[in-house]
């Protein structure tokens, strides 16, 4: 049992209208009683739970600060425990100075994420709920918000545990034949635990195929934009961003490091990078850049090759197609405005004749080889054909995105998607013992196989919710999250 008192600021350290101070504990109403007076007169003790009074905080005879105090009694309060919050004006010294006077008065300073763990372990909250707490504080874009939202109604926490629950059965039935085989038969056990077991892996590669997903909505596509100098990619990324946020001009060169920066797409966060132009080149700063532009490919969920279609293609466009990932590319025909000398049919089967043998020898990038082996990479990417400087191509270039990425719509209102590596990796030793079952139906193994592969399954469907978790994970998750939550 916890019993000792804690106490943080709930809100943001900078000024504004309000601030937070949060008590939790057996002796969060002693605590707040030594320190405030209402106007009423009464003590915090002979309150109501769930009511909320105008006074003023004490350090000794001293008046801190004038605020609102609202009172919870357990169980009935986030933490299940005895919560008081403290409403006061948001300077960060008046914030400070009521905290360390809550501190001087008998509670200690909560570590991160301490009123959530309290909540978990107090069985207020499950761990996917916890976590959706944390990614709802850290959701970048409408997406995220929703889909932390569905597991924080539950969702995902009645689903693991419905597959647990189907998982729990089975064992104890296996547990109870065995111990009773003159009143319970195996007889047709094998076909049903079958059926059952498929059934089960279903479901929970299901979870795992919406994995990808789900770390894209909540940390964003992380998106490479190269290409050669002065082809287009700062006036893109402009573009994207609405604001002149990368220099512009004519001359080659002009981006000599990455730009970092964050959009949010139409639902979708993409975490872009905006590269120096691949070339070869003598000046130290600008290689520097190159080789950073060539790091930041290997990381990316998306790569955007930006052509000027309005120049022949090169030697510089031969290394960055070597670079690319087909699948994950889209190829952008820029400067739609000007004469077009290169188009989607000529750099296609460039990309289709790269492969390991042939590693784009030729240097005719236009002549039509007729004699290319059959084993190179038949997988090319998304075109599209735009005008950064026009202002043309962005609404289709979302579009392309959204049907790369998530099928044409980013909505899982009504789907439970996993966006948690912990949860995928608990899911994945769940899919391998479940695989195990079937393997030793196959083989005609005996029962008590089954039963070993079931109960590994089944804690590690527990690791997601929190009932097979040890201190030392539940530790590390909750420090992860900010102060005061």
């Amino acid at each position: 049992m916890i019993t000792d008192t804690i106490a943080a600021i709930a809100t943001a350290l900078s000024p504004s209208g309000i601030g937070i101070i949060r008590i939790s504990g057996e002796e969060a109403f002693e605590v707040a009683n030594r320190i405030f007076k209402a106007k009423s007169g009464k003590s915090i003790l002979e309150m109501a739970s769930h009511t909320v009074h105008y006074g003023h905080i004490y350090d000794g005879d001293e008046i801190i600060d004038e605020v609102m105090v609202l009172l919870m009694k357990a169980p009935n309060s986030f933490t299940m425990e005895d919560t008081v919050e403290i409403d006061c004006h948001g300077g960060v010294y008046v914030m400070n100075r009521i905290l360390q006077t809550v501190l001087k008065n008998g509670a200690r300073l909560s570590e991160p994420g301490e009123f959530t763990k309290r909540a978990f372990l107090n069985g207020r909250i499950d761990l996917t709920k916890a976590e959706a707490i944390m990614d709802l504080i850290q959701s970048k874009n409408e997406a995220a918000r929703k889909n932390s939202m569905t597991h924080l109604k539950g969702d995902l926490y009645r689903k693991i545990k419905a597959l647990r629950e189907d998982i729990i059965y089975e064992i104890a039935f296996i547990e109870s034949a065995l111990d009773d085989p003159e009143h319970i038969s195996l007889d047709g056990f094998h076909e049903r635990l079958s059926g059952k077991s498929v059934n089960i892996i279903k479901e929970i590669e299901k979870l795992l195929n919406s994995a990808d997903n789900g770390r894209l909505i909540k940390e964003g596509i992380n998106t490479v934009i190269v290409g050669k100098p002065n082809a287009g990619k700062s006036s893109f990324l402009n573009l994207l961003l609405g604001e002149d946020r990368a220099i512009v001009t004519d001359i080659a060169g002009t981006t000599r490091d990455t730009l970092e920066e964050s959009v949010y797409l139409d639902g979708m966060t993409l975490n872009l990078i905006d590269t120096a132009g691949i070339r070869d080149t003598e000046d130290v700063v600008e290689k520097i850049g190159v080789n950073k532009a060539k790091e930041a490919l290997e990381k990316a969920d998306l790569m955007v090759y930006i052509v000027d279609s309005s120049v022949e293609l090169d030697e510089n466009d031969k290394e960055i197609i070597d670079l690319l990932d087909n699948s994950k590319t889209i190829v952008l025909l820029n400067k739609s405005d000007l004469d077009v000398v290169v188009d989607e049919e000529g750099i296609r089967k460039i990309f289709e004749r790269k492969n390991s043998n042939s590693d784009l020898e030729s240097d005719n990038f236009n002549s039509e080889d007729n004699n290319l082996k059959n084993d190179y990479d038949v997988k090319v990417p998304n075109f599209l054909t735009i005008s950064a400087k026009e202002k043309e191509g962005l609404d289709a270039f979302t579009s392309l995105i959204k049907e790369k990425f998530f099928s044409g719509q980013i909505s899982f209102d009504d789907e439970v998607t996993i966006s948690s590596l912990r949860q995928k990796e608990a899911l994945s030793s769940a899919l391998q013992s479940m695989k195990m079952v079937q393997q030793s139906l196959e083989d005609d193994m005996p029962e008590d196989f089954y039963s070993i592969d079931l109960m590994n399954a089944y804690a590690c469907l527990g690791e997601i919710i929190g009932e097979e978790v040890g201190e030392d994970l539940v530790n590390e998750i909750f420090s992860k999250f900010c102060m005061g939550k």
